[in-house]
């Protein structure tokens, strides 16, 4: 495994994490012992770390996280933990009621990284006010670093000018080789200020996976139902490069994950994608996405094919 700085602190985090939504009613790993045996895996090929939120089946993602690194028996300074608290949670007296919650589920003393879900957009919450508050937090000894998901630039500089004597150290958003909207703003806000990136479906939920064809799709029954990617109208445009995927998968005896995982890393040095695994296969063939590298005109050509596609949102 390869490892890197998490931003701008001495924290070291594998060059892939594992994303843990996965462990709720959302995508149905909701059997305990199935969770602990991909994180069993993680453990073992030097994946260390770990992705969740609070929101995740209402904390059964932070309790089976927890349950199963104590049963595992390993190390807590082996293993990174990050963990988000969505925007409604944000008012000053919550973000301590919530942290107090997240620590008791996933058993530590201590959250590596917090991240903020989203804005607080339907409660008006104000950012200095919940700034403070998380800033109390790390003062305190509750967490360790803090990072953003789904914010924009503009709201993140007003989050920032509230701090007093911390920083955030990553940023995460939506990105991978069909969704591509990041690489505009937030990655080279991200790579300006020496903060990590952290992809979130960066495997386009399993579009990127190989599994998938135009031809053959797929019939889900969990949260990628109504995925923008798998609309007809969209997925009618993935066949080239879905095959470009497989031609690079066989060319390098990798899988076309690993293919579109390697496109990410090395996109930018401070991308660290997190994709999920529903059983410890799928986190082996995650963690064997680092270790090599594609061509630079492999990277292009997967670069300019995707350019080419353009997703609507629109599908209804």
């Amino acid at each position: 495994m390869e490892y890197t700085n998490l931003g701008w602190s001495d924290l070291k985090i594998s060059r892939i994490g594992l994303g843990a939504w996965q462990f709720s009613e959302a995508w149905g790993v909701v059997d305990y012992e199935a969770a602990k045996a991909v994180i069993a895996k993680a453990h073992e090929l030097g994946i260390n770390f770990i992705d969740t939120a609070m929101v995740y089946g209402r904390g059964l993602s932070e309790e089976f996280i927890g349950r199963a690194l104590r049963e595992l028996g390993i190390p807590r300074e082996e293993v990174v933990i990050a963990t988000k608290i969505p925007g409604e949670f944000l008012n000053p007296d919550d973000v301590f009621r919530a942290v107090d919650k997240s620590l008791k589920r996933l058993g530590v003393n201590e959250i590596d990284l917090l991240q903020l879900h989203w804005p607080p957009c339907w409660h008006n919450y104000p950012t200095g006010a919940y700034a403070r508050a998380l800033e109390r937090l790390v003062a305190m000894g509750k967490v360790v670093h803090l990072g953003v998901s789904n914010y924009p630039v503009a709201l993140i500089e007003e989050l920032r000018s509230y701090f007093s004597f911390t920083d955030i150290v990553s940023m995460q958003y939506r990105f991978n080789l069909v969704e591509r909207w990041a690489e505009y703003e937030l990655i080279p806000y991200a790579e300006a200020n020496d903060l990590t990136f952290i992809p979130w479906s960066p495997l386009a939920k399993g579009l990127l996976s190989g599994k998938y064809t135009p031809e053959n799709p797929p019939e889900f029954k969990d949260v990628r139902s109504n995925e923008a990617v798998f609309h007809p109208e969209n997925f009618k445009k993935m066949s080239e490069l879905l095959n470009a995927l497989k031609q690079l998968a066989e060319k390098y005896n990798k899988t076309p994950a690993q293919i579109a995982l390697n496109w990410l890393l090395k996109y930018s040095p401070v991308i660290v994608p997190i994709p999920g695994a529903k059983t410890p296969k799928q986190v082996e063939e995650n963690a064997g996405a680092v270790g090599w590298e594609l061509s630079y005109d492999d990277w292009r050509l997967l670069d300019e094919i995707s350019k080419s596609i353009k997703i609507t949102y629109v599908t209804w």
